[in-house]
């Protein structure tokens, strides 16, 4: 501390820090590293209050899939999305508030963007059931969504609420869009006459047994005993369509796309 220079002893120091210009521009340096590390904070917190919604969505889609509806706890989803579980009510009220937007966000909102693919399709029919079935697998039946499914079917009797929610939702649309793809292959000549009520769950059972599948024997199952999801999909659409198609040929059956 002895030596001249060093420290704030030295008056030629305390001269340059008491000048008033220098005063004045570490004040605006200060006052403009302050405005942008508060601007740039701002903005990671906005960024971060948009993308929560959808981080408490997938953080409950995991939940609900791993422990079922009843079992799942909203402050689990909290801690698991990151935040504290008063932020998960400011977004969502209730559980089932919760689950439902778990649901509209992963399979209900999808039928607008299926009826749009439907409208303009331009393949044959044939080719039209082989393209959903297949979508459905990539979009839903190998996601997490595709737990819903299975969820819904073990809980919904306990949770008439949300079963008739589901019915409403999935359940019905599902059965609509199905049911048109059936009725443009019957007005097409594609497809044979049919009632297309009934019809329209023999089309639903291969995907309904994939996702029982998956969420449940599937996880213990075998290495010999492995279920090839698109193999499985591919031989249950040729049997759909061989049953389905005019039986003079007027149905072309799309070509078998696996070996």
């Amino acid at each position: 501390m002895g030596k001249a220079g060093c420290g704030l002893t030295d008056p030629r120091l305390r001269d340059y820090i008491n000048n008033p210009p220098v005063i004045k521009i570490h004040r605006a340096m200060i006052t403009k590293l302050f405005a942008e590390s508060c601007a740039k904070a701002q903005a990671k917190r906005e960024r971060r209050k948009e993308a929560r919604p959808g981080e408490l969505l997938a953080a409950a889609l995991e939940l609900f899939v791993e422990k079922g509806y009843a079992a799942t706890r909203a402050d689990e989803v909290a801690r698991r999305a990151g935040v504290s579980k008063g932020t998960l009510f400011l977004y969502f009220a209730t559980k089932e508030d919760l689950f439902k937007a778990v649901v509209r966000e992963n399979i209900a909102g999808r039928f607008a963007e299926w009826n749009t693919e439907f409208e303009t399709f331009e393949g044959t029919t044939p080719e039209m059931l082989h393209y959903a079935l297949m979508t459905w697998w990539e979009r839903i039946g190998k996601t997490p969504a595709a737990g819903i499914t299975k969820l819904m079917m073990s809980e919904a009797v306990n949770f008439p609420e949300l079963a008739a929610f589901y019915q409403q939702e999935v359940i019905g649309p599902g059965h609509a869009l199905i049911r048109r793809i059936l009725q443009r292959g019957v007005d097409r000549k594609e497809f044979r006459a049919m009632d297309l009520d009934l019809s329209v769950y023999a089309v639903l059972t291969p995907m309904i047994f994939l996702m029982s599948w998956r969420h449940s024997f599937g996880a213990c199952a075998s290495a010999a005993d492995e279920l090839d999801p698109e193999k499985y999909l591919e031989m249950q659409c040729g049997i759909l369509l061989h049953g389905l198609c005019r039986p003079d040929g007027q149905g072309a059956l799309p070509p078998n796309r696996k070996s």
